[in-house]
């Protein structure tokens, strides 16, 4: 994104920690995350968006655990406090989409790969960045005509696409070592164009140039920047975060595969190094775990 003109700001990330406070020790990566989406957020807001992080993670690795509703319930009780009710409303709308979708994955995770086309389209859900963005509109009141205006829609589906592009970019080496890369956008493109891993990561790679375009050429109200500053912001924040190492290794350690020393190194600390150049040395498969 190096022609991306929304920059992550200079942030006091030792200051967030604390605020956050020791109840969240175990999600120090997903707390950074959360200071670089959101910079310019007060400190309510940014501790609203960390429970918000730690709720997506919960309820992705630990579905049958009763942390998630429990984390769910804190979150929720601390947004209403000081969100404006047209991004309540938002967020419930978008919150619950984003759980209808997340149940219809886990049914077909294990069946055939879609296409890119549907593949997209059910992550733009799936991901979590639309009620992510509703963190950018608490301090604002939102009218439902500008946050479903047909124009507002399609930037917000450029920054998630975008999103889940880079997701994928950075995810896929992980995915594919620990043979669970069926869903990954780099393994469709492949299989959908007959293209090897090189050739799908450039054309991922085009098609995200395209998006940044588009997001940047069009013409919004006064009214919305601000909102629209937030959600672009979004998609900066994420690759920075994705290239500190710490997500990676952070992530990988629900999964029950054996990795390497060699292959762990790389997750954690070749990150910048991988940034820089954009060579990334393919892991070995990892052998899963058996109960």
């Amino acid at each position: 994104m190096i022609n991306w003109p929304w920059l992550v700001p200079s942030i006091r990330f030792e200051d967030v920690k604390a605020e956050v406070g020791a109840s969240f020790r175990d999600f120090r990566a997903l707390t950074r995350l959360v200071a670089l989406a959101y910079p310019n957020a007060p400190r309510e807001h940014i501790r609203i968006g960390c429970e918000l992080m730690n709720v997506f993670f919960l309820l992705e690795e630990y579905t049958d655990n009763e942390n998630g509703a429990e984390f769910l319930h804190r979150f929720w009780a601390r947004a209403i406090k000081t969100a404006s009710l047209s991004s309540q409303r938002h967020f419930l709308e978008t919150f619950t989409a984003y759980l209808h979708a997340v149940v219809v994955e886990a049914l077909i995770v294990n069946k055939v790969i879609c296409a890119v086309l549907m593949t997209t389209q059910a992550w733009r859900l799936t991901i979590g960045a639309t009620p992510s963005f509703a963190i950018c509109e608490m301090g604002m009141d939102l009218p439902d005509e500008a946050f479903y205006h047909p124009a507002i829609v399609e930037l917000v589906e450029c920054s998630t696409d975008m999103i889940i592009i880079g997701n994928d970019i950075v995810s896929y080496n992980k995915e594919q070592a620990a043979g669970s890369d069926g869903h990954n956008l780099i393994s469709t493109i492949m299989l959908e164009l007959g293209l090897d891993i090189g050739g799908a990561i450039a054309w991922a790679a085009h098609y995200h140039a395209e998006l940044q375009k588009r997001f940047i050429d069009a013409s919004v109200d006064v009214l919305v920047k601000e909102y629209l500053d937030g959600i672009a912001i979004w998609p900066r924040a994420d690759t920075c975060w994705s290239y500190e190492g710490q997500r990676s290794y952070e992530f990988l350690i629900g999964i029950n595969y054996h990795l390497t020393r060699s292959d762990l190194q790389v997750l954690w600390y070749k990150g910048p190094e991988i940034q820089q150049t954009r060579l990334v040395p393919l892991l070995s498969k990892a052998k899963c775990i058996t109960a």
